[in-house]
């Protein structure tokens, strides 16, 4: 025998009925620092940003960078 039960009540209603708890607020917040901190590194995305940190590791770090680049070309070229 198979029973098929259709419920109509919206998200709200579903919540209260399974006694879950309301996380609106809790989630507005989340969502909020999300955002401030996305905005607030938006500036470190730049590419004159990257450089300027990448040059401030000395050349160590652009030698290494090179070679990843041409490992990666090496590895693009090949397929």
């Amino acid at each position: 025998m198979k029973m098929t039960i259709e419920v109509d009540c919206s998200p709200e209603e579903a919540r209260r009925f399974l006694g879950l708890p309301d996380v609106t607020a809790l989630n507005e917040q989340v969502v909020d620092e999300m955002q401030k901190r996305v905005s607030a590194n938006m500036a470190l995305i730049s590419p004159d940003e990257m450089m300027k940190n990448w040059m401030s590791f000395g050349a160590g770090a652009q030698e290494q960078f090179r070679k990843l680049m041409e490992v990666g070309m090496g590895a693009a070229t090949k397929k």
